[in-house]
């Protein structure tokens, strides 16, 4: 009688340990599918190949954004924390990137309508000077362009790809972080919280 009442006891031992193993295995494999699909841009975006040095994550909406300067395909040096007191769209794209080409010309047209409001635009653009000024003079784009043709600025934002669009406010503190391109309307509603 005594040997009936240790058998299921064993069993259900064995059946609880089984559980706890499936459910570690189950939970692994769910984090690791939630991280590959949340470190890894979405559709309709160019993924980029970042240093081995980038940021464990992008700049989070309070957060000061990290520092960087720029050469520009004008030859200028652009340091972004000169331009604490303006409200800047820093948007990261390439020739190459045919999202980001959608969306260039309506940059444009919003960067003209706002500047006056004291808007700055920067692109950063992950290629050349030769390559990124001759596309701006091509499609005529006027705000000021910087190539990060090593990555080392995408690194530091951790843009895993672009279009990426991050607007900061004339605290220099970081509004909004968004990847993927953007729609006229939703360029206009961003660019009102911004200027506000």
């Amino acid at each position: 009688m005594e040997a009936l009442v240790k058998a299921p006891a064993a069993r259900s031992r064995f059946s609880g340990a089984a559980r706890t193993v499936a459910v570690v295995v189950v939970t692994a494999v769910a984090v690791g599918l939630v991280a590959f699909w949340v470190d890894r841009p979405a559709e309709g975006i160019s993924s980029l190949t970042l240093t081995p040095d980038a940021a464990a994550a992008p700049p989070k909406p309070g957060e000061l954004p990290p520092d960087f300067s720029v050469t520009t395909t004008d030859g200028e040096i652009v340091q972004l924390s000169d331009l604490r007191g303006q409200p800047v769209w820093l948007t990261f794209g390439a020739s190459w990137c045919s999202e980001c080409r959608a969306e260039a010309p309506d940059i444009e047209a919003a960067y003209e309508t706002h500047r006056a409001q004291g808007l700055v635009v920067l692109a950063v653009f992950q290629e050349s000077v030769e390559s990124a000024a001759d596309y701006a003079s091509r499609v005529g784009l006027t705000f000021p362009m910087g190539v990060d043709p090593d990555t080392r600025v995408a690194s530091a934002y951790h843009i895993i790809g672009i279009p990426t669009h991050v607007f900061i406010g004339a605290d220099g503190r970081v509004r909004e972080f968004l990847i993927g391109s953007l729609k006229p309307d939703d360029m206009d509603r961003h660019l009102a919280d911004l200027l506000r």
